[in-house]
């Protein structure tokens, strides 16, 4: 009988502790580049997931944790320089704020730039009294001799500061404790607000007249005073018996104090003086010279003359090492895949399958799919990781400033540079990492024209092209065969631009508009990091969207070459019916059907020309040059028609991965066939030019 009441007893004070120890919603918010993400994923692990906030379009991660037998969602809101909106992700985290539950906010902000990051801080705890400050990069603010009085700040404050280094892993833990204090206890200080001097009146006014309401009543009063802000806005955080009452003094006050142009001013300028105040009292530089070689650094970096050449160095030697350094692994790959051939086929046979069955499902699916890993993997994987470890240096923000007026000049955007310079990698991440363009038409603009800019998929193509057909006998052979290169590159950079600017005058219609972007501080990569980044979240994500698509492709191609009418295959009946037209842009229509079947993947468009050439019904591989040359010259290739080739896979429809993430992003048909049909008919235009005139001229 005992043992019973001390079991009932024992469930009973379970049931009490456990519920106590309810789940707490907390908000993780702050500046771009602070390291916010860093601290949710080290927080939460893989336990998280990215989705759109109710009615929104903007990206918002969500995952938990568990902390002394509490399970926290946390939300990671889009980095924001304010709370008063200037854009999507802005007005988001505004809201976010506002209208969600929310239990703690911290707010993470870079220890290296802490008077920067101050501002969001302050607009935070106006509308929540329950705030935690995470001093990130604390490890980097003591490298550079910046000495931050922590408990000073906390006290000035009234709010916890918590001193981490998330990519250290260092700190974490009493960042969790700082949260489950707040969550068990609250704010226990009196945190302090800004003074906004001749609005104070005003505020307390209204303040007064606001009975009761969702939100602090200071922070409505603010808000309230704004000129530009709608009544609608904010009337659902104010309950119905004073909405007329607080509107009515609201429109009072503003016809008295005319604020339509001081207003943004004096709260910008009374946060700003707060946050001086702040930093003076709390921050200590011992050394500024870390500021003055980044002064340096940005000034070489963005020079007129040095800027362009050292992003034009920078961005070849990617490029450079890339194309050398990947045929080694891409051929080690194609021998791995052939190797496997034989050992397939001898399990399908032990299996019972027919010969037909394995030919198709060996000869068509497998080797398409070995092509395109080969091709594709080895040089993402490289390109990937040495692209993020210029954009972790802080080199990448700089590039976008630089050529902000270049793309000003066309209608568009400077971080259409960016989108630009990931096209390079791979087109379909090109198209996703618009996102970070706000302007919705400028957004487009920069989708639509980032297929002119040439992926992996396409560099074995025009590499190929120029190395059997554009042979100079010459020690300086392969500085012009680069330089050959290069240019091509540098007219699909040229074509981007010049699409824009037509966009920009006829159906996306527009002035450029201007984008606050700020220039981290250059940093020393974290190459774990990077990799992490760079392979998983780029380099194996595109790779799994091109082999779902390219198996299948695999197969059709397979049963085109094998399926014959009168003795001659589907293949090259469809290439007969298009050889007039090829002709026409300098092709012929085996190299147009190629292009055709290689929709799901640019890099089997040779071995599909090879395997119509050979009749063989399988795809081969290009080892040895001198005999694909052979082959090409005997089936009536000449430089001119290999310059059509090199254009057309250069000005052409977007392969299925990038057309696919390219509705994904615009959530349009329309957008997505107008990517596929604008850039094919710029192609065939531009072979049929070429080839006329080159023929006019030479033959």
């Amino acid at each position: 009988m005992l043992i019973d009441k001390m079991i009932a007893a024992n469930e009973d004070i379970n049931t009490i502790y456990k519920a106590n120890k309810k789940g707490a919603t907390i908000a993780l918010l702050g500046n771009p580049n602070v390291g916010k993400s860093t601290v949710f994923n080290a927080l939460t692990n893989m336990n998280q997931h990215t989705g759109n906030w109710a009615g929104k379009t903007v990206a918002m991660a969500e995952g938990y944790y568990v902390f002394r037998g509490r399970r926290n969602q946390i939300a990671d809101l889009p980095g924001t320089y304010s709370l008063m909106p200037q854009s999507k992700e802005e007005e988001v985290t505004r809201d976010f704020l506002c209208k969600e539950k929310i239990d703690v906010c911290v707010v993470v902000c870079d220890a290296t730039l802490l008077e920067r990051n101050l501002n969001l801080v302050l607009q935070v705890m106006e509308i929540h009294t329950n705030v935690i400050v995470a001093l990130n990069m604390i490890d980097e603010a003591i490298e550079k001799q910046i000495q931050i009085d922590d408990q000073k700040l906390a006290a000035m404050l009234g709010i916890t500061v918590v001193k981490l280094s998330a990519r250290k892993k260092e700190g974490l833990l009493e960042l969790m404790q700082a949260i489950e204090h707040a969550i068990q206890h609250g704010s226990t200080k009196d945190s302090c607000h800004v003074d906004y001097g001749n609005l104070e009146q005003a505020i307390l006014l209204l303040s007064e007249s606001i009975c009761s309401a969702s939100l602090p009543k200071r922070y409505l009063a603010i808000r309230l005073l704004d000129p530009k802000v709608e009544q609608r806005e904010l009337e659902d955080y104010i309950l119905k018996e004073s909405k007329a009452r607080v509107f009515a003094k609201r429109e009072e006050i503003l016809l008295t104090l005319k604020l339509e142009e001081d207003y943004v001013e004096c709260i910008v300028n009374s946060i700003t003086n707060r946050v001086k105040q702040l930093t003076q009292a709390c921050v200590c530089y011992k050394n500024s010279s870390y500021e003055q070689r980044d002064v340096k650094l940005d000034s070489f970096f963005t020079h007129k003359v040095w800027g362009l050449l050292s992003m034009l160095v920078l961005l070849g030697c990617i490029f450079w090492i890339t194309l050398s350094l990947s045929n080694i692994p891409s051929g080690w790959l194609s021998e791995r895949f052939y190797e496997m051939e034989a050992p397939l086929k001898e399990l399908l046979m032990q299996l019972s399958i027919s010969d037909t069955m394995i030919r198709f499902l060996v000869d068509g699916i497998w080797k398409t799919c070995g092509w395109v890993i080969s091709v594709m993997l080895p040089p993402m994987a490289i390109f990937f990781p040495l692209f993020t470890l210029l954009e972790d240096f802080g080199y990448l923000p700089r590039i976008a400033f630089y050529l902000d007026g270049i793309f000003q000049k066309v209608h568009a955007c400077g971080k259409q540079a960016l989108t630009m310079c990931m096209g390079f990698g791979c087109n379909a991440v090109g198209v996703a990492n618009t996102r970070i363009i706000e302007s919705p038409r400028e957004r487009l603009i920069a989708i639509l024209t980032n297929v002119f800019i040439p992926c992996n998929g396409r560099f074995p193509t025009l590499i190929t092209m120029i190395s059997m057909f554009f042979f100079v006998a010459s020690p300086w052979n392969h500085v012009l065969q680069s330089a050959l290169l290069i240019g091509v590159i540098l007219i699909g950079v040229a074509m981007s631009f010049v699409v824009s600017k037509l966009l920009s005058k006829t159906i996306l219609k527009g002035v450029a508009s201007s984008f606050v972007l700020e220039l981290p501080p250059y940093r020393k990569p974290q190459l774990g990091s990077i990799l992490v980044r760079s392979l998983f979240d780029r380099t194996l994500f595109v790779l799994g969207r091109a082999v779902s698509v390219a198996l299948p492709a695999g197969g059709i191609i397979w049963l085109l070459a094998n399926i014959n009418i009168d003795g001659v295959s589907l293949l090259v009946h469809c290439a007969d019916f298009l050889d007039p037209f090829a002709q026409l842009m300098g092709l012929d229509g085996v190299i147009l059907f190629a292009f055709i079947l290689g929709f799901p993947a640019n890099e089997i468009v040779l071995p599909i020309i090879l395997m119509a050439y050979l009749s063989n019904g399988v795809m081969v591989d290009i080892s040895d040059l001198t005999f694909v040359k052979e082959l090409f010259i005997a089936n009536d290739w000449t430089w001119v028609t290999a310059l059509c080739m090199m254009l057309f896979s250069l000005v052409h429809f977007p392969c299925a991965t990038t057309l696919l993430t390219i509705k994904k992003e615009t959530g349009s048909w329309k957008w997505t066939i107008l990517a596929f049909v604008m850039p094919t008919l710029m192609g065939i235009a531009l072979c049929m030019f070429v080839n006329g005139l080159m023929k006019f001229l030479f033959f």
